[in-house]
């Protein structure tokens, strides 16, 4: 169930003795940044600011994830389980997570490999006003859409001879290369590889 101001009172409340945990879950990588706990009145101030507050049982009161360190937990969905006494909550991350200064707070927990490509796309964005100096990423954003797009093709080739003439590790270096210069030229054209996701979706439920 998606939470609102309108249905938050349905959650379990006091089967949970007035407290749920709050799993926050990176909304484009799908990486696991924290747990934490949420009573009606944080809950509700997140839903109204749109940043991640918590109950702090230590504290006995409300505090809001990033007041201090400026880290803020910007949230994009709240959903429940069915048995509404638990929360997943979609973030977008300014800065680091965790006090500790990681991105989560298990640090041992790793990205799958279908995820990476959301955070190799934010880090293609990182480079988007960067000096061509610094990156190659920052040069082919220097060169424009056409020779960015021209570079696609370029590889899109490579990978077409690659399957038919060169080994199994050659492909799959040109597959590495048509996919990191297509998400180049999606940043360029200002488009998410969610909206493809999107489409990809909506292809296969017809």
């Amino acid at each position: 169930m998606l939470v609102t101001t309108e249905n938050i009172q349905q959650l379990a409340w006091e089967k949970m003795h007035h407290l749920i945990p709050a799993i926050i879950q990176h909304y484009t990588t799908g990486a696991v940044l924290m747990q934490g706990y949420m009573n009606l009145e944080s809950l509700t101030q997140t839903l109204k600011t749109q940043k991640a507050t918590f109950f702090s049982r230590s504290k006995q009161a409300l505090w809001v994830k990033g007041e201090t360190s400026g880290h803020f937990l910007l949230v994009k969905q709240i959903i429940t389980d069915c048995d509404k006494d638990s929360l997943l909550i979609t973030c977008e991350p300014i800065g680091p997570t965790c006090h500790l200064g990681t991105e989560s707070c298990f640090v041992e927990h790793n990205l799958s490999q279908q995820n990476f490509l959301s955070q190799l796309e934010q880090v293609i964005a990182s480079r988007k006003n960067e000096s061509p100096e610094n990156s190659y990423t920052a040069q082919l954003f220097a060169r424009g859409t056409t020779k960015i797009a021209q570079k696609v093709g370029e590889e899109g080739v490579e990978v077409a001879l690659a399957a038919v003439a060169e080994t199994k590790e050659d492909l799959l270096g040109e597959c590495a290369d048509l996919f990191y210069h297509t998400l180049v030229l999606l940043q360029d054209k200002n488009i998410q590889l969610s909206e493809v996701m999107a489409v990809l979706q909506q292809r296969h439920q017809k």
